[in-house]
Order: structure tokens, then C-alpha cells, then sequence
């Protein structure tokens, strides 16, 4: 019996919140992009909008009802600023919270930036079988986030569990 299990690559949305950046400056979702096709994932598709909560939601919206988009990835919005709005533009519409996701996130981050994490409201969740990782917007913490527990949650290969083999029960009710 082969107990071998193979890589799922899996189709990837990237969206970019900043009120400043365009695709030539857009070092955090070019990292995001980079990685996940490195991995061997898909992109399906990649957007840039401004730190407009109606905007983000509307987007990501979209992704989670098209069935070809299987995982949502943010970058920016999640800082404490009077524009940071990513959080409540989008975990609004989980169907499930992935709590442990901005507590791990903080605490890797605590390595390199000690407590300049507690800024961080990285956020995670499940939305109309859709997983969605909403990431702040450095560069730095987008290659984080995904080395050191995006990638491997996303990979059907890892033991002793990994998001990959829920995604058949995402859907029940």
C-alpha cells in the first residue's frame, strides 16, 4: 500500500491593499506570488485596490464564490491606522475562523520583530470553502507568513495534518 501522498496544487488569489502601491512597486504581493508558484501552487488571479473596506469585501467576495479560487491571500490593511481596514472588510464573511492562524503568525513574528507583532491583526478563516489569510503589508511578513506556516498548511504532503485535506468537508453542513 502506497501511503505516499502527492502535492495538490491548489489555485491562489493575491490581493494587495494599499493606498499607494501599483503592480511596479508592489514588493509584498510580487513575494506572495513568487512563493506560491515556487511551491507549485496556481495563481488565479492577483488585484491591488486601495484600503477601502467595501472595495476588499467586494473582491474577496468574488473569489469565494468563483469555485476555481481555492485560497484568498491579502497583504496590507491589518495595521491600526485610521485606513487599515482589511480585518473587518473581510472576516465578516468567514464561515469559520482559523484563530490559531494570527496567533502563530505573532508569535513566529516575535523572533524577528519582538513586540512590534502585537500591531499585527492578522486574521484567517474559511468562507464558502475558500480559505483566506489576510497578511500585513511588508514584504518581510508576507515571506513569514508563508515560509513558516502558509506553505506547509497548503501542502497535501505534510503529516500529521494540513488545511489541503479538509477541503472535500469545507462544504458540510
Amino acid at each position: 500500500m502506497n501511503t505516499q501522498r502527492t502535492f495538490t496544487p491548489l489555485n491562489i488569489a493575491v490581493l494587495t491593499v494599499s493606498d499607494t502601491r501599483i503592480e511596479e512597486n508592489d514588493t509584498s504581493g510580487k513575494t506572495l506570488v513568487e512563493r506560491l508558484t515556487q511551491a507549485g501552487h496556481t495563481m488565479a488571479e492577483k488585484r491591488i485596490l486601495p484600503d477601502n473596506i467595501y472595495q476588499i469585501r467586494a473582491q474577496v467576495s468574488v473569489w469565494i464564490a468563483d469555485p476555481e479560487v481555492q485560497v484568498v491571500l491579502t497583504t496590507g490593511g491589518t495595521g491600526l491606522t485610521g485606513r487599515d481596514g482589511t480585518p473587518e472588510a473581510v472576516s465578516v464573511l468567514f464561515d469559520k475562523t482559523i484563530d490559531g492562524f494570527g496567533e502563530v503568525f505573532r508569535a513566529i513574528s516575535w523572533q524577528e520583530i519582538k513586540t512590534s507583532t502585537l500591531q499585527s491583526r492578522s486574521v484567517a478563516g474559511v468562507a464558502n470553502g475558500t480559505y483566506i489569510f489576510c497578511l500585513p503589508g511588508s514584504s518581510g511578513a508576507c515571506r513569514t507568513a508563508w515560509d513558516q506556516l502558509i506553505r506547509e498548511q497548503l501542502d497535501f504532503r505534510t503529516r500529521p495534518c494540513n488545511l489541503v485535506e479538509l477541503m472535500p468537508r469545507l462544504l458540510e453542513r
